[in-house]
């Protein structure tokens, strides 16, 4: 049997190197009809851009290209200001540079480095100082008394523990030491730690107990001298055994600064009118998001997170889709609002607030295609469309991509929480049928390989960038399986709808 596990894990790793080779072949053979969309990709996250983080000049930028290609494109702006819909925002970032953590163990100070070793959300009644003992949290379900101390545990994979925040009182603070396992394992280096929120919201609080996030690369260093290692209580954690309670012969000292300010970044908003005397009334809203992460902790020298898949390509497929519109003539019997939005990877911040000031009438607003979450990293031939059951555009969908050979699956791994990460779910929020796309995959795959891949090494980081390995013919067959898909619903004499059974379908009528 062993025997058996190495071969299939050696033709596994063959096949693997067989697909990247293969897309490290392709990538320069951009088909004709993706040549502008690649264009406009490079343009939006080149080195230039900065990364386009929310309300940087990097991403003003960006948005005034987008701007500039959509008017040329013939849209119309339905903004609150021409084009551009204002978003307030305020801010709360930790200050690095004036912060400062270590561990003191038998008289000698060990320093931390923020970002790397450990971080800490951004909140704005963080106290400025936080020590105490260590006391490692095993499955004891009393760990004694923690009084000014700071309880240190291993993390669950974030998959299975969203939601679920174990309290210690008395403790100070807790250290996170993160999970290596699930499908997004953790991003080390953190880009920054900062915090964001729609003016109108409170600002973020950190609450009676500071948790902070731990590099499980650096968890030796919280182990010295104990007796125990990471990695023996990492096996016996993922081994299900139980887990000793035993206080760490350090103490823990963290001084920290946070930085509020307050700002502004702008939603795109613009419109293609429908050519129908009716139907022209109704808006198919099709969305991505311009942001990034801007500049952060440095990968291997570089600190421009460029989000090149991350979001810049799909926006470029929107910029692609209204060039096609205007150059074709083609005339859609309902109005395209076509939306790009800010803030998406501070919490859905542009969307949220785009979605709560509506530029175009609620009852106008028929559907929205998003499109974010989507690597063209293998050939397309599936595709994971989320909230599929939910309303008849996911039938509209499976039927135009089963026209050209992919198969439409719904999201395998709802532990994910994919449907609530990205900017379609406002609109679900103010009951707009909505539906997002990921490229798919067959368990076991070398795709699924790819796509761990780029997920544990890319995923938000510098090297979503320019220079990735992609497959160009995945990307022109999405953006065809795109156009015809906005193409279909526009034209459609029936609105989209809630299916009956979809737990959003409250009272929509259409």
């Amino acid at each position: 049997m062993s025997e058996w596990r190495t071969y299939s894990r050696s033709v596994r790793l063959i096949a693997l190197f067989a697909l990247v080779f293969c897309l490290l072949a392709v990538s320069a053979q951009i088909p004709e009809s993706i040549r502008q969309w690649w264009t406009y990709t490079q343009a939006l996250s080149n080195d230039s851009m900065e990364g386009r983080d929310t309300g940087s000049a990097g991403y003003r930028r960006a948005a005034a290209y987008v701007v500039s290609k959509f008017r040329a494109a013939g849209l119309e702006p339905a903004g609150s200001s021409g084009y551009y819909q204002s978003v307030p925002l305020h801010e709360v970032r930790l200050v690095k540079e004036e912060s400062t953590v270590s561990l003191v163990r038998n008289g000698t100070t060990e320093k931390l480095q923020w970002l790397r070793d450990i971080t800490v959300a951004a909140a704005v009644d963080t106290p400025r100082n936080v020590a105490g003992k260590l006391v490692f949290i095993g499955s004891d379900q009393d760990p004694g008394d923690l009084t000014g101390k700071i309880a240190v545990r291993l993390r669950a994979p974030v998959t299975a523990s969203r939601g679920q925040n174990p309290q210690f009182p008395g403790a100070v603070a807790i250290v996170n030491i993160d999970s290596t396992a699930g499908p997004e394992p953790p991003r080390w280096p953190v880009a920054y730690s900062v915090t964001m929120r729609l003016r109108d919201d409170p600002l973020p609080q950190a609450g009676h107990q500071i948790v902070f996030r731990f590099n499980p690369a650096s968890a030796a260093k919280l182990f010295a001298d104990s007796g125990h290692s990471y990695e023996e209580l990492k096996a016996l954690a993922e081994a299900g055994k139980p887990l000793p309670t035993f206080e760490l012969p350090a103490k823990f000292e963290a001084t920290m600064r946070f930085e509020t300010r307050e700002l502004s970044s702008d939603n795109i908003i613009a419109t293609l009118p429908g050519s129908d005397p009716e139907l022209s009334k109704q808006f198919i809203a099709v969305s991505a998001h311009l942001d990034g992460y801007g500049f952060g902790e440095p990968w291997n020298g570089d600190r421009i997170y460029n989000g090149t898949f991350d979001d810049a390509a799909y926006v470029a497929t929107l910029m692609d889709l209204a060039d096609k519109l205007h150059n074709s003539g083609t005339h859609l019997r309902r109005s395209v609002l076509f939306c790009v939005f800010t803030g998406e990877e501070k919490g859905l911040l542009g969307s949220k607030y785009f979605t709560t000031h509506l530029t175009v009438p609620r009852d106008q607003l028929v559907a929205d295609i998003n499109l974010d979450q989507l690597r063209p990293i293998f050939p397309l031939k599936i595709l994971t469309a989320l909230a599929i059951n939910d309303s008849s555009l996911g039938e509209t969908a499976t039927q135009v991509a089963a026209q050209m050979g992919i198969r439409l699956q719904p999201d395998p791994e709802p532990e994910r929480n994919l449907l609530r990460r990205s900017d379609h779910w406002n609109f679900m929020q103010i009951e707009v049928p909505a539906i997002g796309f990921i490229f798919g995959y067959e368990k076991g795959s070398p795709e699924e390989a790819v796509y761990r891949t780029w997920y544990a090494e890319r995923y938000h980081s510098p090297a979503d960038d320019l220079n990735q390995p992609w497959d160009p013919a995945a990307a022109a067959k999405f953006n065809e399986f795109f156009d015809g898909l906005v193409t279909r619903l526009a034209n459609d004499p029936n609105p989209p709808s809630w299916n009956p059974a979809s737990s959003f379908a409250h009272a929509r009528k259409n």
